[in-house]
Parts: structure tokens; C-alpha cells; sequence
């Protein structure tokens, strides 16, 4: 494997690492150990949100230098639309684009849901329990679709990966 491939390669792997693995722990660890201290509702949403900022940091990048890597490694199969619309390989290809399509919407959605004035007010304890509790609702469906489809999206990878189709 020639050095630029093998980087690119490290470069997707760790990003993927990263984008899901990051996605993962907030979700299913922090989450959870959160909703067991004594912090109230506010308390635990101020706390994901800043924790949720500082993943960003390195989630966003992370997931341009996925998409980027993704699209470099495909592009022979994305130039020829026979290929990528009459094999199964395409298909399967053409499944996991959608369903990063679907993460980057959901993700755009997810961000916007906390933009800066309604996180400070959560923060500030501004913002009634209702809404806090209604947000944190939407938040958590986000969330979990973002980690299922990006899940979805590493076994799609593995199996074009390993040539099955």
C-alpha cells in the first residue's frame, strides 16, 4: 500500500474513531452516570452542552476528514454511475452516502436545536424545566439516530471493506 493510501486510511479510521466512538461514550456513558448524581435537569444539560461543545471541537473536523477520505476512496465507483447503480457493491456504496447525508442533516439539526442564546439560557437557568425537559427530549432522539446511523454507516464500510455484496 503506497504511503499516501496507508494516510489516508489512518486519517479515516481515526476520524471515524473519534466521530463515532466520541458519539458513543456521550450517549451511552456520560448520559447515563449523569442522570445518577444529584445534579438536577438544568445542571445535567448545562454540563452536556459544554462537554457537547468541546466534542465538537474535534467531532466536526473529524467528520470532514471522513466525508473527504470517504469520497477519495470512492471515486472511481461514484465516476461510473453503472457501476455504482447496477452492482451491488454500488448499491450498498450508494446506501452508506445517503445515510451520511441523513447524519449531516440530523447533526445540522442537532446543533441548531442548542444554538448559543438557548444554551445560555439553559446555563443561566433562564429557561423554564418545561422546555428544558421538551429539548431534552429532541436532543436525545437526536443524538441516538446520529449514533445509529453512524454505527450503520461503520458496518456498510466493513462489508464493502471486506468485499461482501
Amino acid at each position: 500500500m503506497p504511503f499516501e493510501q496507508a494516510l489516508i486510511t489512518w486519517a479515516h479510521l481515526v476520524s471515524a474513531a473519534i466521530w463515532v466512538g466520541g458519539g458513543l461514550f456521550l450517549g451511552a456513558v456520560l448520559a447515563p452516570v449523569l442522570k445518577n448524581t444529584s445534579m438536577n435537569m438544568q445542571e445535567r444539560m448545562s454540563l452536556m452542552i459544554k462537554v457537547g461543545r468541546r466534542f465538537n471541537i474535534i467531532a466536526i473536523p473529524s467528520l470532514v476528514i471522513l466525508i473527504g477520505t470517504g469520497l477519495y476512496n470512492s471515486r472511481l465507483i461514484i465516476a461510473k454511475s453503472d457501476i455504482l447503480f447496477g452492482s451491488e457493491y454500488g448499491l450498498l456504496l450508494l446506501l452508506k452516502m445517503i445515510l451520511v447525508l441523513a447524519v449531516i442533516i440530523v447533526y445540522i439539526v442537532h446543533v441548531r436545536i442548542i444554538r448559543g442564546e438557548v444554551a445560555e439560557k439553559i446555563m443561566s437557568t433562564m429557561m423554564p424545566k418545561e422546555e428544558v425537559q421538551a429539548l431534552r427530549k429532541k436532543i436525545i432522539i437526536l443524538g441516538e439516530a446520529i449514533s445509529l446511523m453512524s454505527v450503520g454507516i461503520l458496518f456498510l464500510a466493513a462489508a464493502l471493506d471486506s468485499g461482501i455484496s
